[in-house]
């Protein structure tokens, strides 16, 4: 009977196995966490990525809409430009040189009639 051990000595094996497996698990789960956070960082640079590529699509369509719009804009002033100098030839064209042509006729015809 010496070889057999006493109650307490058994207790304290079970005991060191169960602090041994409670020792297993933790290191286990700490394992699986890593690779649970790995995959998620995966995820979430995947989403971040993605959220940027949208970002810069974004900001992208911007610029191109303010270029558009610069571009309207100076067409436009382009276009304001060349109606003010066609209604200058038309305003020259329509009044100024019609008097000055009467003008030029009246003195002609005075030349003449006091010659």
């Amino acid at each position: 009977m010496p070889n057999e051990p006493t109650l307490g000595e058994v207790m304290r094996r079970l005991e060191d196995v169960r602090t041994d497996l409670k020792d297993d698990f933790r290191e286990l789960g700490l394992r699986l966490d890593s690779k649970v956070s790995l995959e998620r960082y995966q995820l979430e640079q995947q989403a971040r990525d993605d959220a940027l590529k949208l970002v810069v699509e974004r900001v992208k369509g911007i610029e191109e809409a303010r270029t558009a719009a610069a571009r309207t804009r100076r067409e436009e002033v382009q276009r304001a430009a060349d109606r003010r100098a066609a209604d200058r030839r038309l305003i020259f064209t329509a009044l100024i040189a019609p008097v000055l042509l009467l003008i030029l006729t009246v003195y002609l015809n005075a030349q003449g009639a006091g010659a």
